[in-house]
């Protein structure tokens, strides 16, 4: 039983994906302190952990729960992810059990402003995929909703310094899970448009999608580039809008493939961010 629910929380919290929740918490930590030495403190393990699987698996645990109906049509999940047999059912139950359990322990350990970050965080992370909300399905909240991957960076900076982070951080995060999205939805649309969901890449189209894209990730660029101090290794975000114009002015690009190359950019740069920001505090 043991050996086959692992296998079964390993594939649904999608291992490729951990660093959007726990590289967020890091690097939202390592801006907040102000001393390396809060690497030790035991708030910021247990969140650590947190944040790299049990948070994973709700998030995908109910998104798989939900989309039982429409991932039938989407030959992604048995290439990239899992799909769902009817004979997971009860298994998967009871893990999204397991990680909403260990989500409400959490919410004890922290103060007010601190319950109400991870609260905000599992309410986005259910009701994305879930009804009645079903954010996932309403064109502008379905990317605005992605919010859910940057509270682990708010809480993490809230937990290191006491303090929430300046806006201008909060809205180039959201600049971000906004532009990701979108960009992710796109390679979807015929299958999501089959199923009869009306995300915003349905509504927009390909290439209107891609410029919407642009927009966000020209924001984020603009921003980052200006919180550094024109920081030559700021520039180094310039990646993120390159990646939309390339797709414009190619037609022949393949968004599916570039689209899994994400992860390995966001895993660096924000690797460097969380680099700069510890050798900050060393320094």
């Amino acid at each position: 039983m043991a050996p086959r629910l692992l296998s079964l929380a390993w594939r649904v919290s999608r291992f490729r994906f951990w660093i959007y929740t726990g590289g967020t918490y890091v690097v939202g930590y390592a801006l907040g302190m102000d001393s390396w030495t809060a690497f030790f403190e035991p708030d910021y393990i247990f969140f650590l952990i947190y944040f790299f699987l049990p948070a994973n698996l709700f998030i995908y645990g109910v998104n798989d729960w939900w989309d039982q109906d429409t991932d039938r049509f989407n030959p992604k999940k048995d290439v990239k992810e899992y799909r769902i047999s009817d004979a997971d059912g009860r298994d998967l139950l009871l893990l999204i059990g397991l990680a909403a359990a260990v989500s409400l322990a959490l919410i004890f350990a922290l103060d007010t402003v601190g319950q109400a970050l991870l609260f905000l965080f599992l309410l986005l992370s259910y009701f994305y995929s879930a009804p009645p909300l079903r954010f996932k399905e309403v064109p502008v909240l379905d990317f605005s909703s992605n919010m859910l991957y940057v509270v682990p960076g708010i809480l993490g900076y809230y937990l290191a310094g006491g303090a929430l982070p300046p806006p201008a951080l909060v809205i180039a995060g959201y600049l971000h899970i906004a532009a990701m999205h979108l960009f992710s939805a796109i390679p979807d649309i015929g299958w999501d448009a089959a199923a009869g969901m009306t995300t915003t890449a349905v509504v927009l189209g390909r290439r209107r999608s891609l410029l919407l894209c642009l927009v966000f990730w020209s924001g984020l660029a603009a921003l980052v580039i200006w919180l550094a101090g024109l920081h030559p290794l700021s520039l180094l975000v310039l990646i993120y809008p390159a990646v939309p114009l390339a797709l414009l002015l190619r037609e022949g690009l393949s968004i599916d493939r570039v689209y899994w190359y994400l992860p390995y950019v966001n895993t660096g740069l924000g690797g460097l961010v969380f680099l700069l920001a510890t050798l900050r505090t060393v320094v």
